[in-house]
């Protein structure tokens, strides 16, 4: 058996002849292999520990936090640690910190000599960078094995460190007391600010603080931290880091108490960028958020939801986003009721897919512009329609007969809409709206067909803001560019600082800057809400173009502004899609929308674009391209594309008597005794409508008598229903079937229609051409003839039950 000094002598032998027979070259590869793991000993990351969520505003202040994952208040590193922390941490922890390689010799030989003289565990005598060690390593064991580990590492530290880096891994990690873990975090769960606005006294009560942390904890060893702070606080002003004045101040400040709750602004901007970084190492972020203007619009959403509350409206949401970096300024994606759960106030509607409602035509006018198929004042018929199952009407139910296409858009008129989207095609609307930035069409279009101009689809305030906000950045840029449109105008919004990269793909955006300054036009012309069109009397008043949208069944209610320095956006509704009685744009959100507005700056108009325009003759009358038989003609400034407008379809030349009262025929006045005049004629079914509204309008005078009837084009028109209309008719409160209404217009005033139903004479009409029927279910077909044997029929089909 072995003993202790049998074991002991071999050892010596064998070193004996390893040490003669090891050559140089040996000694070389040991030193080789001990540097080796000396480069390798330290982790290639010394913390990998989670963190909390952090979003803050353009200046840094806090948003929001969420607790990290493990249940410490863990901010995420942050690089730039304050000087006052620096000179209050190197004074308490470390003097000698910016002149040592990580161990600090003086200290350590005097904690060595002071613990063999109290015969204790030898303690102190450690650097930051050591401190940095062990709180990587999470042990706390006061050991000399622990101490020389800790030396040999933080050596090695101070090679791959910089002496700033050194101190932004310990303020991020030392323990401040509770829960509390890292400078940042300190110092808003104590003094509710950031690190770079704390005194002196708060920093250096701080500073204390990773060295005892159970010295926080409220209504206990407040003289000890007390003493502890004023001690550092009377060192920082012998080492001339204070004078005696700020030393003496710093004093008299309070101590920090019970830890305080985080700011619990842009909720939802915060639930935003943890759904975007899920999974990311990324877990804080600058924002572009103006921090003060933040909370001013989320006062203003909540004041005027807690009106709305009444009428059983619970949520509202505004986004403001400044036009030239498309950087998003104020993010209320809901109101703020958290202990309400019916309020579903947790849901960020800014994100959420709704329906637009109307909020989408300004974007097919512009693209009609700029394509050249309309002018800005081109009449549009308003009058019935229907196409197949579908419907649509306008929001009063009334019919204009015809509009100018820029006031079919302020007054925001649904059947002029559809209209033009017959013209211009819903296929090609749909890959309009995407190329703009609409994200959200993830079906077909001949899915939404020509309801997506009245809300059919479904859109986020994200994108429908973007949209505008790339819209307005184009006209901004239009003289720079020299009126061509730059397709990187057109990106999404962005909430980041330093906003990241934007790869633009290459797409065609089929707008021009012209046309879009006509659209903002139209759009600045509608009326606000509780002012009467006054505004523009007060200098003061901010010249915006805007647009409401209400969906379908007033689920939503939309606003959204436009200036060339802003976009403003607002909806209002529920979130579970209840509609409600009176929940539509104008009412609800366009008041939320132009109190936002006060609070932002007041900046000129959009400058008038100087390349890419056409000047065009216009018909004064009919808003379109002038033809020879245009009266009156304006030569005007116009889009591009206005030179290949189609040309006027609603002014001919007739003949008139020498009189001027009657129109002739050679048959029954000489061509030399006629008057050849100019005339605005529209369709029966648009003059039906147009005349009731406008009482300059002029109807064809009559035929000369003894003339033979020479009429042309269409003299009589069914207004109801339209072609292959498919007609529900509810029952009465009786419990009778109720009656459908016919409806035609003929041209020549006191002339007779002869109805008849299936070939059956239903009856007469004179003047007024409105008839009461009440087909069977099935189809059927309806016919009208006039005294000179004018016809025109159509088919129909009355419905056994309504279809869902």
């Amino acid at each position: 058996m072995l003993t202790q000094k049998n074991k002991s002598r071999i050892f010596k032998n064998a070193w004996r002849q390893l040490r003669f027979k090891l050559p140089f070259r040996g000694w070389g590869l040991l030193a080789l292999i001990l540097l080796t793991w000396f480069w390798f000993a330290l982790p290639k990351q010394l913390f990998n520990v989670p963190t909390s969520y952090v979003i803050e505003d353009k200046d840094g202040n806090l948003l929001n936090a969420t607790i990290a994952a493990d249940g410490q208040w863990r901010f995420p590193a942050n690089k730039n640690v304050p000087q006052k922390f620096i000179d209050c941490i190197t004074t308490f922890e470390d003097k000698r910190f910016f002149y040592h390689p990580g161990v600090d010799p003086i200290a350590i030989s005097r904690a060595f000599i002071k613990d063999i003289k109290n015969r204790e565990t030898a303690q102190g005598g450690s650097t930051l960078t050591m401190q940095v060690i062990r709180l990587s390593k999470k042990d706390n064991r006061r050991s000399i094995w622990n101490k020389i580990k800790e030396s040999i590492l933080a050596v090695r530290v101070e090679v791959s460190y910089s002496k700033k880096e050194i101190l932004s891994l310990y303020a991020s990690n030392a323990p401040f007391g509770s829960n509390v873990v890292g400078l940042d975090a300190a110092a808003w769960r104590y003094f509710g600010r950031s690190p770079d606005k704390l005194s002196w006294g708060e920093m250096a009560a701080l500073a204390v603080l990773p060295n005892a942390p159970a010295l926080v904890h409220p209504g206990k060893n407040r003289d000890v931290l007390l003493k502890k702070r004023n001690r550092l606080l009377d060192n920082l002003q012998s080492n001339n880091k204070i004078d005696e004045s700020s030393c003496n101040l710093a004093k008299l400040e309070p101590l920090p108490g019970e830890p305080l709750a985080l700011p619990q602004n842009a909720l939802h901007l915060f639930q935003r960028f943890k759904n975007d970084h899920n999974g990311n190492e990324q877990t804080k972020v600058n924002t572009t958020v103006d921090g003060s203007l933040q909370k001013q619009v989320a006062n203003i959403v909540q004041q005027h939801q807690s009106v709305l509350k009444g009428n059983g409206i619970n949520n509202a949401c505004a986004l403001v986003l400044d036009v030239e970096t498309g950087n998003t300024l104020a993010y209320v994606g809901n109101i703020y009721a958290p202990d309400d759960k019916e309020m579903e106030s947790d849901v960020d509607v800014i994100a959420a897919p709704r329906s637009p409602g109307s909020a989408l035509k300004p974007i097919l006018y512009a693209s009609m512009l700029s394509d050249g198929l309309i002018l800005p004042n081109s009449i549009i018929a308003d009058i019935p329609m229907q196409i197949g199952n579908y419907a649509p009407q306008n929001f009063d139910l009334g019919y204009d007969g015809a509009v100018p296409a820029s006031n079919a858009l302020a007054r925001s008129l649904n059947i002029p809409a559809v209209k033009l989207l017959q013209q211009y095609k819903y296929q090609r609307f749909y890959e309009t709206l995407q190329q703009c930035g609409i994200t959200t069409l993830n079906r077909s279009a001949d899915t939404y067909g020509l309801s997506l101009i009245l809300g059919g689809c479904e859109v986020t305030m994200w994108d429908l803001a973007g949209v505008y906000a790339s819209m307005a950045r184009a006209l901004n840029h239009q003289a720079k560019n020299e009126g061509n449109l730059n397709t990187n105008d057109f990106h999404p919004p962005n909430y980041k600082l330093p906003p990241p990269k934007i790869n633009v793909a290459k797409k065609n955006i089929p707008l021009d800057a012209t046309s879009i300054w006509f659209t903002f036009q139209a759009m600045k012309e509608v009326m606000r809400p509780g002012e009467e069109g006054l505004w523009q009397e007060f200098v003061s008043s901010q010249t915006i173009a805007w647009k409401t949208g209400t969906s379908f069944g007033f689920r939503d209610g939309w606003a959204i502004g436009i200036t060339p320095k802003n976009v403003v956006a607002v909806w209002v509704g529920n979130t579970d899609g209840v509609g409600r009685p009176g929940l539509i744009g104008i009412k609800t959100a366009a008041p939320i929308l132009f109190d936002i507005f006060r609070l932002l700056p007041n900046v000129p108009w959009f400058n008038k674009p100087i390349f890419n325009y056409s000047n065009v003759a216009v018909c004064k009358q009919s808003g379109f391209r002038a033809n020879i038989d245009c009266p009156d003609v304006d030569t005007l400034f116009m889009p591009i594309n206005g030179q290949k407008a189609p040309l006027c379809p609603y002014h001919k030349m007739i003949n008139l008597d020498p009189a001027g009262q009657y129109r002739v025929t050679e048959d029954c006045e000489s061509p030399s005794a006629m008057q050849h005049k100019s005339w605005f004629v529209l369709s029966p079914a648009m003059e039906y409508y147009y005349k009731q509204k406008n009482a300059d309008y002029k109807v064809l005078p009559a035929f000369k008598p003894r003339c033979n009837f020479a009429e042309t084009g269409r003299l009589i028109e069914i207004i109801y229903p339209q072609p292959d209309a498919k007609i529900y008719v509810p029952f009465e409160v009786s419990g009778q079937k109720g009656n459908t209404i016919f409806t035609a217009a003929h041209r020549r005033a006191g002339a007779k229609i002869y109805w008849s139903l299936d070939d059956n004479f239903a009856g007469t009409t004179q003047n007024f051409h409105r008839i009461a029927l009440n087909p069977s279910p099935g189809k059927h077909i309806i016919t009208l003839v006039d005294e000179n044997g004018v016809s025109v029929s159509r088919q129909f089909e009355i419905l056994e039950k309504e279809k869902n």
